[in-house]
């Protein structure tokens, strides 16, 4: 059975058939990437946490040693603050692998545009169908096109498609943090 053509029911636009073979790539490197750094943050978030309840731990034993109730008082106080920096702590390893897997995976994007001027080409092309008639290219610094038509500019550089690709994984990045 022959594929739809575009415009028929079931089938792809030409820019979302042309991107499919780089979107694949680049979320199975994602996937990858992801599960890299989801590894590492989790021994750098366990090894903060056992810090931190290694911290709690003093303090507490500390602080019971200058009377039962007033120990009780200032454990808990410790303890809330112990999560609080443990969660700050934590937090802090997400964003960082987040902007670690961003990072990378704008690397992979602009090396495809790099290795591959047939990449290059196919982005100008969806650059000008998307900006409209009339629409004139710039090869951007870092990889990719910009197309620019009278009212409007599509950004097809390798930091924007790269950016694009991290955002449609949308609650998928959020299972880096998840065991």
């Amino acid at each position: 059975m022959a594929e739809p053509r575009y415009g028929e029911e079931g089938a792809k636009p030409p820019v979302t058939a042309a991107l499919d073979p780089v979107a694949g790539s680049l979320l199975r490197k994602a996937r990858r990437d992801a599960a890299r750094i989801r590894t590492e943050a989790h021994a750098a978030a366990d090894a903060l946490l056992a810090q931190a309840r290694a911290e709690a731990g003093r303090i507490l034993a500390e602080a019971s040693a200058t009377g039962r109730s007033e120990a009780a008082a200032s454990a808990r106080a410790e303890r809330i603050r112990a999560r609080r920096r443990a969660r700050t702590i934590v937090l802090a390893a997400r964003r960082e692998a987040y902007e670690e897997l961003r990072r990378r995976v704008r690397s992979v994007v602009a090396s495809l545009c790099a290795d591959s001027p047939v990449t290059v080409d196919r982005l100008r092309r969806l650059a000008c169908d998307r900006a409209g008639g009339g629409a004139r290219t710039v090869t951007v610094p870092g990889g990719g096109v910009i197309a620019v038509a009278a009212d409007r500019r599509v950004d097809c550089s390798a930091s924007a498609l790269a950016d694009h690709a991290v955002d449609v994984l949308g609650a998928e990045v959020e299972r880096l943090w998840e065991s």
